[in-house]
């Protein structure tokens, strides 16, 4: 029940990360606080469809 997911900035909406979640445990989108090249600084990367 596992997928892969990615992760999008929320402040230059690029694709910066990717990664796995299970669905089961985690049922709504995931959001983090990440390092973005592009911005460089922290922002917070939320899942991406």
């Amino acid at each position: 029940m596992r997928e892969q997911i990615t992760l999008q900035c929320t402040e230059c909406k690029r694709r910066n990360y990717t990664g796995m979640r299970d669905k089961r445990k985690h049922p709504d989108r995931l959001e983090l606080k990440k390092y973005c090249k592009a911005e460089r600084k922290h922002t917070v990367h939320k899942e991406a469809r």
